[in-house]
């Protein structure tokens, strides 16, 4: 969408100006969902280090593979939506701008949704392998 023209002029309806920051918010996420799929790539890959006994026994290194799996699916989705949005253009009534409205918010929670749910296993991830690096220490 990042071709689509989301400069946000003073004549512009509120509903286009929503349109517009719904579109670069899309854009955010997108941007988001791709840095998080780096990530997990070099999460799993410290798993796959001397850390990996430790991991594997608590299924982080396997919740870390099904988030990659749920993060690239909804990264496909939010392209597809993306694509849908270029008919934005075409609403010619309110009713037909609500639907897309709603249908952001409807991405906006699963959005969100990952999100938390990404950074609850970031976190156990690190709790874990904080917990490793402890004990390797002390021995």
């Amino acid at each position: 969408m990042q071709n689509q023209n989301t400069q946000i002029f003073f004549n512009d309806s509120d509903v286009d100006v929503t349109h517009k920051i719904n579109t670069i918010e899309l854009d955010n996420w997108m941007s988001h969902l791709k840095y998080i799929k780096k990530e997990i790539t070099n999460l799993v890959n410290l798993c796959n280090t001397d850390l990996s006994l430790k991991l594997k026994q608590d299924n982080v290194q396997k919740s870390l593979q099904i988030k990659e799996v749920e993060n690239e699916a909804l990264l496909a989705a939010f392209n597809r939506y993306a694509i849908s949005r270029t008919d934005i253009i075409e609403c010619e009534d309110t009713q037909c701008d609500m639907v897309y409205i709603t249908e952001h918010e409807g991405y906006r929670r699963r959005y969100l949704q990952h999100i938390e749910a990404y950074r609850k296993l970031k976190n156990e991830f690190f709790n874990k392998v904080q917990g490793t690096f402890t004990l390797t220490k002390k021995h």
